[in-house]
């Protein structure tokens, strides 16, 4: 676990999380855990969580802001370098607001993203997974899921039908589709859903902010 500098967070944006944290018996043991949960309307989804220290994994950061140690996932690292985790300034919508610099990739942003590159072997075997394993499993709710690029290890995914507003749609990802591509494929190290879940039949998420 490497000790270096990803966020900047705000004195009171600190002292908030200080303040929920020691609402629990084993304060002193627990850290905040900061994820890109996906992405949605074209920006990051964040998840937020009080983890125990121990738990962080072998290529996480961790990283000190005076008494709260801040756990980041190995895959998150790049995609929230530079950003600043602060409160609010919208009286209506109080609490913390991450400001993060770093945008999705320009692959799934918009229809003119580049087209898949069928020659590209890792693409191929990423749909053959999909085909073959994921679509038949997730049918049986209704839903599918569309590859949309493959950056840097990273797998973009576009989730429809009933997995679109689902509440369960982040479960369904990561411990049943990012298993079965990472599982697979050495060349994938995460997967990234682009759904705007917002606009499913079953709305869960709120739109993604900065």
């Amino acid at each position: 676990m490497a000790d270096e500098r990803v966020l900047d967070i705000e004195a009171k944006a600190l002292d908030k999380i200080l303040e929920i944290r020691a609402q629990e018996p084993d304060a002193a043991e627990l850290a905040l855990s900061i994820r890109i949960a996906g992405v949605q309307q074209g920006q990051f989804g964040y998840e937020m969580a009080m983890i125990r220290l121990e738990d962080a994994g072998p290529g996480d950061v961790v990283e000190h802001h005076g008494e709260l140690p801040v756990v980041i996932p190995a895959d998150s690292v790049a995609n929230l370098r530079d950003a600043r985790l602060a409160m609010s300034r919208d009286l209506l919508n109080p609490g913390l607001t991450i400001d993060n610099p770093n945008s999705p990739s320009p692959a799934v942003r918009g229809a003119d993203a580049p087209p898949l590159d069928p020659s590209d072997p890792v693409v191929t075997r990423v749909q053959q997974v999909l085909e073959a394993q994921v679509n038949p499993a997730i049918a049986s709710h209704g839903g599918y899921a569309e590859l949309v690029a493959v950056e840097d290890g990273t797998v973009y995914l576009r989730l429809g039908g009933g997995c679109q507003g689902c509440g369960m749609a982040t479960v369904t990802l990561s411990q049943g589709i990012e298993q079965a591509l990472v599982g697979a494929i050495p060349e994938v190290a995460s997967v990234v859903d682009v759904t705007d879940h917002a606009s499913g039949d079953n709305p869960y998420y709120e739109a993604a902010k900065k």
